[in-house]
């Protein structure tokens, strides 16, 4: 079976067009202002990480125990049922080896690469975790399965972010 060619008619916009002035256009810097509202799971995951505690919420029907916690399971279709605390420990599930800084920029040579992973958190579900970076830990001897720990910033340093988690290392024995 052959497809018919489906064509709309329209006539392409070309450069010389925009150049010469045939475009109407407008160059205006928007005065922009965002607010960003956590949700009430959000809100106290970062609260409770201020606290250098992981909180997670539990969803009693399929018995889930979900990290980054929400207050709405996506497999039962109910509210999640209550908070529990899970541990500063996991298992690293993915990583890379990463040579771009996050401002998309090569990293200088001779700086180390940053190692974002995924870490599922111990007393969690299978499979639940949170996307960090790893430290202490030279690229080559990252493994999948490999236990961690978090290192926190000092409690007068925090400020209720993802990033009052320095980093997770390995642990030893």
């Amino acid at each position: 079976m052959e497809l018919e060619k489906f064509e709309l008619g329209a006539t392409p916009l070309k450069e010389s067009a925009m150049k010469d002035g045939k475009v109407l256009t407008l160059h205006k810097k928007p005065n922009l202002k965002y607010a960003w509202d956590n949700g009430p799971a959000i809100d106290r995951y970062l609260a409770e990480l201020k606290k250098g505690r992981i909180i997670a919420r539990k969803c009693n029907k399929c018995r889930r125990i979900m990290i980054p916690p929400r207050m709405f399971c996506e497999l039962c279709w109910r509210p999640t049922d209550e908070w529990v605390y899970v541990e500063d420990t996991g298992v690293v599930n993915t990583f890379s080896i990463c040579y771009v800084n996050w401002d998309a920029s090569r990293i200088k040579k001779g700086d180390k690469p940053h190692l974002p992973a995924v870490i599922e958190i111990d007393g969690a579900s299978d499979g639940m975790g949170i996307l960090h970076v790893l430290g202490e830990v030279e690229p080559d001897k990252v493994k999948i399965g490999m236990k961690v720990k978090a290192v926190w910033k000092k409690p007068e340093e925090r400020e209720g972010a993802i990033t009052d988690i320095l980093y997770f290392k390995p642990m030893r024995g």
